[in-house]
């Protein structure tokens, strides 16, 4: 008997956002067509390299960044950019930056830094309960002990624990964490990931991780969305993306980590414009299987170089954006 997965809590249709270009110069398109769906208690993982649009996806999913088309539901509802209902939608979606020391006032004590969010929304409850519930949620044991200290007296680890902390004490649905261990040492990233699981686990939180780390991925995500210039171009099962990726750009990602087998891919050519989206596969300038001669054997050389791929859908089945793929499995059928 198959079961009908829950229908999601965050949803992005047909999504766009693009930005003029300074005196004259070519409209750069960030976000250039993305369905992506996070459900209830979901972690899902946004891969790419930098420049790739993963960050303006992000917050235009936080309603941080208007999109120029498409649209952005929470719960089946549309988001509504006007303040009120965005500062609504802000409590049940929050933020967690990948630099804490940016992120944290040195002016401001801990209790002052996670209490700020409550006090921006009116809350009405104990707010030293509140805090202190979010910063032991958060790792930070006996709260009491952290309270009137400033983030120059903490570790990396701590001030990051204070920033989800400072997301938690809202009680959101949904988290997005922007490169959370990006700027952390390698002993303490193992320990921030653990908690997320936690909560997660505990709460029932949903989370859109940000990362160019698949490694990363494969530790916390159920489900990854690989994206290059603007588009998502393989999504699906951690699992199934990481252990047999089908596209050429994860693959040419996941062959650069330490565990990798074989010679890892070095991508050619530039790297991704968003205002110079090229024709067809925009992966195609610097694709392996094209460059290889795999892609003519296949017959899909040209279609490489001229027609463009469809948007992938945005629900849990694994999807795949490639015309050489799709030439490959139509064959071994």
């Amino acid at each position: 008997m198959t079961t009908t997965p829950p229908a999601p809590l965050l949803s992005a249709q047909a999504l766009e956002v693009a930005f003029p270009g300074r005196r004259g110069a070519a409209t750069a398109r960030a976000v250039d067509g993305v369905d992506l769906d996070i459900r209830p208690g979901e972690i899902v993982a946004l891969v790419g390299e930098s420049g790739c649009g993963k960050t303006t996806l992000a917050r235009s999913l936080l309603g941080l960044v208007p999109p120029t088309a498409g649209r952005v539901t929470f719960g089946g509802e549309p988001l509504d950019y006007a303040g009120r209902a965005l500062k609504a939608y802000r409590k049940r979606v929050q933020l967690v930056l990948q630099d804490p020391s940016g992120s944290l006032n040195p002016r401001h004590t801990v209790y002052d830094a996670v209490a700020e969010g409550l006090r921006i929304h009116g809350y009405t409850g104990d707010e030293g309960a509140a805090v202190s519930g979010a910063l032991a949620r958060a790792g930070l044991r006996p709260p009491e002990r952290f309270l009137l200290r400033y983030p120059h007296e903490l570790s990396g680890g701590q001030r990051q624990r204070v920033v989800i902390a400072g997301a938690l004490v809202l009680e959101p649905e949904l988290i997005v964490a922007d490169e959370p261990v990006a700027s952390l040492d390698a002993s303490v990233r193992g320990e921030i990931l653990a908690l997320l699981l936690k909560l997660r686990d505990e709460l029932g939180l949903s989370a859109l991780v940000v990362t160019h780390d698949l490694g990363l991925a494969w530790n916390i995500a159920d489900r990854v969305a690989v994206m290059y210039l603007g588009r998502i171009v393989e999504t699906g099962d951690v699992e199934q993306i990481l252990t047999a990726p089908r596209h050429p750009y994860t693959q040419a990602l996941l062959s650069v980590l330490p565990e990798a087998d074989g010679e890892p891919v070095i991508l050619t050519g530039e790297p991704p414009d968003p205002s110079k989206v090229p024709s067809g596969c925009r992966f195609h300038a610097r694709c392996q299987v094209l460059a290889s001669g795999e892609a003519e054997r296949a017959g899909v050389a040209d279609a490489c170089r001229t027609k463009d791929l469809p948007v992938l859908e945005g629900g849990g089945r694994t999807q795949v954006a490639c015309h050489w793929v799709a030439a490959e499995t139509a064959r071994a059928v």
